[in-house]
């Protein structure tokens, strides 16, 4: 059985070897799949970095390794950093690594602000959220921040508001909100039919395809970008997979890994701009980003795809 750490192995090792001088040829891999933001035409890649979770953790403890991913990024065709104030060190720990590698002008930064909690009615104090974004301006070493998002859809009409300032005084390229939560989807879909959003973010993943009900094609008619949080289903996937072989059809669509595959699901969508799976290891991510080269799967091979996760057991 080939784990993803054993095809890893397997294929840096070839890539390596075709990079010896000495060698009839060298690696070129395909160039990074990129689509453009809707509401101004700019094209980003379509697969990023995560930092909720393995990123805030790690960031505490190992600075260095985390230079690494972010540098990694960056030398492999990526751009997307997703981050948040709420993701324990990872603002601070990654504005400081993009400037000591002289990389911070290759990133696009997508953070974001809630001061107002989880609580579906709670306020937000304005004076605090201003405070908030303030801090990430500080952390990123930005006078201008590319996307920043209401997270959890927190107070949308201050905190949102706040972000629209923001836009018009031209500090926030773009501005949008994001919710994980399935029984947030109507607060999302209202919003997205009456606000000005240049993005959203959300949870999408083969097997977790509610959004393709209403939420990604009212994306698509309103023009609005999407980022795909927890494309994994965090651990989910990989707990259903195991240990099991990829099948021999991923080859059609460029799936080398497991990790491609579940990504290359989520990528095939149309409506879907950037997907941003977290990790704080080079080598997974260089994994990932392999995802956004090559083919995607077309409808009848995404159906495939599903039908044989549908069939696993479900993780625990």
């Amino acid at each position: 059985m080939v784990t993803r750490r054993d095809a890893l192995k397997l294929s840096l090792g070839a890539g390596l070897s075709l990079a010896l001088p000495g060698t009839l040829f060298a690696a070129t891999p395909a160039p990074m799949l990129t689509r453009p933001i809707p509401s101004s035409g700019q094209r980003i890649p379509t697969v990023g970095l995560g930092s909720s979770a393995t990123f805030s953790s790690t960031a505490r403890d190992d600075a260095s390794a985390l230079n690494a991913v972010l540098r990694t990024l960056i030398d492999e065709g990526g751009a997307v950093f997703d981050t948040a104030p709420s993701y324990g060190a990872s603002e601070e720990v990654a504005g400081k690594a993009v400037q000591d590698l002289g990389i911070a002008d290759r990133v696009f930064w997508a953070t974001k602000v809630n001061v107002a909690g989880r609580e579906a009615d709670a306020k937000a104090d304005p004076a605090a959220a201003r405070a908030q974004i303030e801090a990430s301006f500080s952390r990123l070493g930005r006078d201008t921040i590319d996307l920043i998002q209401v997270h959890n859809l927190g107070d949308i009409p201050t905190q949102l508001g706040i972000l629209k300032e923001l836009k018009a005084e031209k500090r926030v390229r773009y501005i949008g909100v994001t919710s994980t939560s399935k029984p947030a989807y109507p607060k999302l879909i209202k919003t997205m039919r009456s606000e000005p959003l240049d993005f959203i973010g959300v949870d999408y993943a083969v097997d977790n395809r509610d959004v393709e009900e209403t939420i990604l094609p009212l994306a698509a008619e309103r023009g609005i970008g999407v980022l795909v949080y927890a494309p994994f289903g965090r651990t989910r996937l990989w707990q259903r997979v195991g240990e099991r072989e990829l099948p021999d059809w991923a080859a059609e669509f460029d799936a080398t890994t497991w990790g491609q595959f579940f990504l290359k699901f989520v990528l095939s969508h149309p409506a879907v701009t950037c997907a941003t799976p977290a990790t704080s290891r080079a080598s997974n991510l260089i994994d990932n980003l392999g995802a956004g080269r090559g083919r995607l799967p077309d409808n009848a091979q995404r159906e495939r795809m599903a039908s044989l996760i549908e069939a696993l057991p479900a993780a625990s």
